[in-house]
């Protein structure tokens, strides 16, 4: 017969888990996303991913500005659900997680404990893990330190993006979430505590910011690819240079690149016929796509095509 379940989540990855979800054995009997908001120059009111897909099914959607509401939470009690299943979504109060019978569960793009957080797809790769996955667990009082039922792996490569990664953990995401209901219901699961290993730490996946979203050229070459691809394209490392003119400073996101193994002799930026060539620790790192503050997503090509690159230093 299935599970009936109330679905929470807000960005794409939450929205493709619950198409996936709607067409499964199990009901979807409502749908909690964020409110809407305005979004870009224009302001323009935004909907999330989720509340277009729940409304082109259609769904019942609920979109309070509290999840401790008392109305909000009589009328998911009021639904009778078997199980809660978020993705994506915010930390939930227990007033919400303790009313299913069967609890609340959570899909994460991470091999918990690692990268607990708001941003594991991004810091699995700016970390340089060879591997990362996704794992389902019941959610608890602590955030992403619930039990774990499933997890499923995937590879990590030289080339992957951040995008790329999130891609790739859709449908292993949506097999993987559909697997842990199946096994829910036929109550054939078994919950694996997180348990803390002796020595080590686990890596965290917080929240990406302007600080830990800049790039630090004094780092090694290494790193610097690993944090452009680690936020490509969303929401992108940036750098700040210096226009020698104006002597203004420009901000520059950095969407992809390579790394050129050649000791720099000074720290002054270069250029070849499709990159702008960046000193680094350990050798060059070479931009072969950048968007200049105000201006479009471009290839280092155009760009060098309307700007002298003696004209920028690196602060």
């Amino acid at each position: 017969m299935g599970l009936r379940i109330v679905f929470m989540g807000t960005p794409q990855f939450a929205s493709y888990m619950l198409e996936r979800l709607h067409a499964s054995s199990h009901e979807v009997v409502g749908v909690v996303t964020v409110a809407d908001k305005p979004a870009g120059r224009g302001q323009k009111v935004r909907e999330s991913d989720v509340k277009k897909i729940a409304q082109s099914i259609p769904l019942p959607i609920w979109q309070p500005l509290s999840l401790k509401e008392e109305g909000f939470v009589r009328e998911l009690e009021a639904l009778k659900a078997d199980l809660f299943v978020v993705v994506a979504f915010r930390m939930l109060p227990e007033v919400i997680w303790r009313i299913p019978k069967r609890g609340t569960i959570n899909l994460h793009a991470s091999l918990l404990p690692e990268f607990r957080g708001a941003a594991p797809i991004n810091w699995a790769i700016i970390a340089g893990e060879s591997e990362t996955g996704l794992s389902t667990f019941y959610i608890n009082d602590r955030i992403d330190e619930g039990p774990i039922l499933l997890q499923k792996s995937l590879e990590i490569s030289e080339k992957t993006t951040a995008g790329t990664l999130h891609d790739s953990m859709l449908p292993l995401g949506a097999s993987l979430l559909l697997e842990t209901l199946d096994g829910i219901e036929k109550q054939s699961l078994k919950e694996n505590p997180q348990q803390p290993i002796e020595g080590k730490t686990f890596r965290l996946a917080p929240k990406l910011n302007k600080s830990n979203t800049r790039i630090d050229f004094n780092e090694d070459v290494q790193a610097i690819d690993r944090k452009v691809r680690g936020l490509s394209p969303y929401p992108g490392a940036y750098c700040e240079w210096m226009h020698v003119g104006r002597q203004a400073t420009s901000t520059f996101k950095v969407f992809s690149g390579k790394m050129i193994a050649e000791e720099p002799k000074d720290r002054r930026l270069r250029s070849d016929s499709d990159h702008v060539l960046v000193p680094c620790r350990n050798g060059y790192y070479a931009i072969s796509e950048i968007q200049a503050e105000g201006k479009k997503r471009m290839s280092a090509k155009a760009f060098l095509a309307g700007n002298r690159i003696t004209d920028w230093e690196l602060l």
